[in-house]
């Protein structure tokens, strides 16, 4: 399941957080943004097609039609975060596949990112950043996707993502507040990614499985979700399966209902919660999604897991995704955005 491995430098004892998990709650972030959302069209001739109003997970705008071209969608997208893992090459390809994922969350395609990297330049040495930088490139490359530069900061703690641009059809989006009632849900990577990252942080286990689910792109899960007609969609990353959930069914005015037996999980997950390796960020998950959801009898560790902060995880389709097993459904609104069965 997990080998033990010698490293130079365990990047993850140099940040307070790890990956998704070091997110600002998403409670208070909520609170922060609250009445920001702009006005959705407006005199531009580039109008906002996805904007702040759902929290959908990344901006869109729609480009105006010339010479008899197609219109077109921009996608626009920043994502990064503390290490995750202690190898800087696999941490840069998981910010990187991270950072790309919400383009593809979008249904688009991406073209463009930007470096965003911050160093402790008088702690850690630049050869490990210089790795970073090769991960992350070697996945955008995997993606199709140029890097072009970027921005850096002497900071006391390493961060590292990027900005990325994407194309899109406007009429075919996937959206999280398109939900309809009757639409299964599927789901493309098991959960625990969160759980056996904070193992990792704590002890130097280095879970493989774990390492190549997060490196994996989405793309083939997004271009599979369009090609089976999907309109809806979310990747489920730092809010873990419900609060991403929960976002989504809330933007739809639907209630979702979670089948928890069949909700795939890593390997060793389970055992990492029994453990007692679960974040800070899992657990303020948790609090924020309680009141929104109807747990019935779920025990303790379930509801731990499905709230459990993930990087770089699935993409969370309302429709069947070839291949990714169906985790629930949606359903008319009812008391709950949430119901766990």
């Amino acid at each position: 399941m997990s080998t033990t491995r010698e490293t130079p430098v365990r990047l993850t004892q140099f940040a307070h957080g790890g990956g998704c998990a070091c997110k600002i709650p998403p409670g208070e972030l909520e609170d922060v943004l609250s009445g920001m959302a702009k006005p959705e069209t407006t005199a531009s001739d580039t109008p906002l097609l996805v904007g702040l109003a759902t929290g959908d997970d990344a901006a869109v705008v729609t480009l105006p039609a010339e010479g008899g071209a197609s219109t077109r969608a921009v996608v626009s997208t920043a994502d990064f975060f503390t290490p995750v893992v202690d190898d800087p090459y696999d941490w840069g390809r998981i910010a990187a596949a991270n950072a790309l994922s919400d383009v593809y969350a979008m249904g688009g395609r991406p073209l463009l990112a930007v470096n965003l990297l911050a160093w402790p330049r008088g702690v850690l040495p630049f050869d490990l950043a210089r790795e970073v930088l090769r991960g992350g490139l070697d996945v955008a490359s995997e993606a199709g996707c140029h890097v072009g530069g970027g921005h850096s900061v002497d900071d006391p703690e390493p961060k590292y993502g990027m900005a990325v641009t994407g194309l899109a059809d406007p009429a075919r989006l996937l959206r999280n507040d398109t939900g309809r009632p009757g639409m299964p849900l599927s789901l493309t990577k098991p959960l625990g990614l969160g759980v056996l990252n904070n193992r990792h942080k704590a002890t130097g286990e280095r879970f493989a499985q774990a390492v190549a689910t997060m490196v994996t792109l989405n793309r083939d899960a997004s271009a599979a979700a369009l090609a089976a007609g999907a309109t809806c969609a979310t990747d489920i990353t730092g809010f873990g399966l419900l609060g991403h959930l929960h976002k989504l069914a809330r933007a739809s005015g639907v209630t979702a209902v979670v089948d928890t037996a069949a909700v795939p999980y890593l390997d060793g997950a389970r055992e990492a919660v029994r453990d007692g390796y679960v974040s800070g960020g899992t657990r303020r998950n948790l609090e924020w999604v309680a009141p929104y959801t109807d747990f019935g009898d779920t025990d303790a560790d379930t509801r731990l897991l499905l709230a459990d902060a993930q990087t770089s995880g699935g993409l969370l389709v309302a429709g069947e995704v070839p291949g990714a097993p169906v985790v629930g459904e949606l359903v008319a609104l009812g008391e709950h955005s949430v119901v766990v069965t």
